[in-house]
């Protein structure tokens, strides 16, 4: 007698592919669990040990190669550009989700070319600040120039995951709002913005990032003076222009090391204290 192949069965060849695209996501984890432990790893290794307080003197010179000028400028930058694209980030997506009929081809639009955005690689960007905001306003390498051209970069993230954060909102809280006789504009800022808080706080974290991280769009824009930016228009350099200068020059490899660990932990604060801020709000919605 001819014995039957198990294969044969449908429900062993499901549990077959089941178990197979289980383990290609548990080792597509695990590789990338181990490069960003491996980078981390490697970057710390090779930082730490040259991270001294001459590096955080507030005056750069070409001894010290201090960071702590472009620091400052990095926090400036960042504060700069969430002011500027987050009102506008938040605003778009509630005209977008509450204010614009479902199926509007407009709608479809912004969302197409929000999502193109998106891909443009930074160095664009870049030449296009140099262009619009230091050629053409007259902004010269600045701040402001940098911190208008990141604002440009971060809008559309900024805009996207506020859009799906709103979407993700259950209608039986406009309902119940409106039922109340709550108008539209309240129930946005009292009912629904509050309740898609962890996803907003979410897309400004990603913008936070790519500010933070960001260095070709800013090489055109804010320039690499290695000093506190004293106002709007004054050149300056943040901590990613920083490392850049420092690698291609050659001169303080080991400095650079350093810089990079410092902005790590900056980034890791960042991410932090949004997490908290994010789980204070959902605790705040759950009660």
């Amino acid at each position: 007698m001819r014995s039957k192949n198990p294969l044969s069965n449908p429900q062993v060849r499901s549990k077959l592919s089941g178990l197979f695209l289980r383990l290609l996501v548990y080792l597509g984890a695990l590789i990338t669990v181990g490069v960003l432990l491996f980078i981390v790893g490697y970057i710390l290794i090779m930082g730490i040990p040259h991270i001294t307080p001459e590096l955080f003197e507030l005056k750069y010179n070409s001894n010290n190669v201090s960071l702590m000028p472009a620091l400052i400028n990095t926090l400036f930058m960042t504060a700069l550009s969430l002011a500027i694209a987050v009102p506008l980030g938040l605003c778009s997506a509630i005209y977008l989700v509450e204010y614009t009929g479902r199926g509007n081809k407009l709608v479809g639009f912004i969302r197409i070319t929000a999502e193109t955005l998106t891909g443009i690689p930074s160095i664009v960007y870049g030449l296009f600040g140099l262009l619009f905001f230091v050629t053409a306003l007259g902004w010269r390498m600045s701040l402001i120039a940098g911190a208008f051209t990141l604002a440009i970069m971060i809008l559309p993230i900024i805009m996207r995951t506020t859009e799906e954060a709103l979407k993700a909102v259950p209608d039986t809280y406009r309902e119940g709002s409106f039922g109340l006789g709550t108008g539209r504009l309240r129930t946005v800022f009292r009912i629904l913005l509050p309740s898609a808080m962890p996803g907003i706080l979410a897309g400004i974290i990603l913008g936070i990032g790519r500010i933070v991280g960001e260095s070709a769009a800013l090489i055109y824009t804010a320039g690499s003076v290695p000093e506190i930016a004293s106002g709007l228009f004054d050149s300056s350099r943040t901590l990613s222009v920083h490392m850049y200068v420092l690698a291609s020059e050659g001169f303080h490899t080991d400095k650079t090391y350093a810089t990079a660990v410092v902005l790590l932990i900056i980034v890791l604060l960042i991410n932090t204290l949004s997490a908290l801020v994010a789980r204070k709000f959902a605790k705040g919605k759950e009660s």
